[in-house]
């Protein structure tokens, strides 16, 4: 077993032993690993998140807040020339076709960068920088392998409940340069 499979199965144990008091950690985990993370080296997905950190590089955090505003603004309006392009790009296209391919098991997806900006997603998302929530900082910040997920939320527009679980992208040398967050329909797991 190679040094990422013992990074996941480590996640998966601590998962595990938290789903006594956490009863859908466990299953989310086990359905992330096994239905998410065989897609997430994909080489699309990693030189769509290496492509953006090169952009962004020099981003400060005034920067960030002002696309994260930028994008808050044109998901209330009806021009929205930087969503669009996200939602355009060919990683948000790939996305889309993995949660279709789930049959409903994956509510949304969206991958962020190195500072949690989005490069790509299967649905608007409200906000474009993720970079100050628990599940940017607790998969890119804990590092390679890590597997972090939110409690259960039952979405208001469509009553599913369901909880986020999120993971850290790597390229090719196993360096975290950014995340992925799938939603996972617990109605269904």
């Amino acid at each position: 077993m190679g040094r990422l499979g013992a990074a996941i199965l480590f996640v998966l144990a601590g998962a595990m032993a938290r789903a006594n008091d956490e009863p859908y950690v466990g299953p989310v985990a086990q359905f992330v690993i096994a239905h998410v993370k065989p897609w997430i080296d994909d080489p699309l997905i990693v030189s769509a998140v290496k492509a953006q950190n090169a952009v962004y590089a020099d981003l400060d955090q005034a920067a960030i807040d002002a696309l994260d505003q930028t994008w808050r603004i044109e998901v209330e309006s009806d021009a929205h020339p930087m969503v669009d392009r996200v939602l355009a790009s060919p990683l948000s296209n790939f996305l889309r076709r993995k949660q279709e391919q789930s049959e409903g098991m994956i509510t949304e997806i969206f991958v962020t960068d190195a500072k949690g900006l989005n490069v790509g997603q299967s649905d608007v998302t409200s906000d474009y920088w993720q970079g100050d929530e628990d599940k940017f900082r607790k998969s890119f910040g804990a590092g390679h392998g890590a597997l972090f997920i939110d409690p259960p939320e039952r979405d208001e527009s469509t009553q599913i409940l369901q909880c986020q679980a999120s993971m850290t992208v790597v390229d090719e040398t196993g360096r975290p340069i950014g995340a992925i967050t799938v939603g996972v329909n617990l109605d269904q797991l």
